[in-house]
């Protein structure tokens, strides 16, 4: 099970989606200073800020659970590959919920009238490899399955 390169991929991306939540994604230096992160947002009035805040404190998780279960569905490849697409989209909707969070936070200091400096920070580059380790994954399961058909005409 744990043999497989694609498992050792969904395992890393797991491990990517959980540390993810724990660190931030934006920072404004703002008084005082404001992150955006998975597990605690900051206090704002802004709608649309509180719904891509939630958005990724529920599909970093989901990201984490799904790549976590595809590892151990290697009997059933199908399955396996539809568990990796599905993952893939759900890093997708992880990252434009972190990004739509920082620009509504952005959006809400230009309507204040304050300047402030804003930057990304490690919780969004660790997002950044999912995509690459989810394809190479798909790529294992693809050439795992022509393995096996081929082993079968034998």
């Amino acid at each position: 099970m744990l043999a497989r390169i694609q498992s050792l991929y969904l395992f890393v991306v797991a491990l990517l989606a959980v540390a993810s939540m724990a660190l931030p994604i934006w920072s404004f230096n703002a008084t005082p200073q404001l992150i955006v992160r998975d597990l605690a947002s900051a206090p704002l009035d802004n709608a649309l800020y509180n719904l891509a805040s939630t958005a990724g404190m529920v599909l970093s998780p989901l990201t984490a659970i799904v790549a976590g279960a595809a590892i151990f569905l290697f009997t059933n490849r199908a399955l396996q590959t539809k568990l990796i697409m599905l993952a893939m989209l759900l890093f997708a909707g992880d990252l434009v919920a972190a990004l739509a969070a920082a620009h509504m936070m952005n959006e809400h200091f230009v309507a204040l009238g304050n300047v402030v400096v804003h930057q990304p920070q490690a919780g969004l580059f660790i997002l950044l490899p999912e995509p690459l380790l989810l394809f190479l994954a798909l790529k294992g399961v693809k050439t795992d399955d022509k393995i096996a058909n081929a082993y079968k005409r034998l």
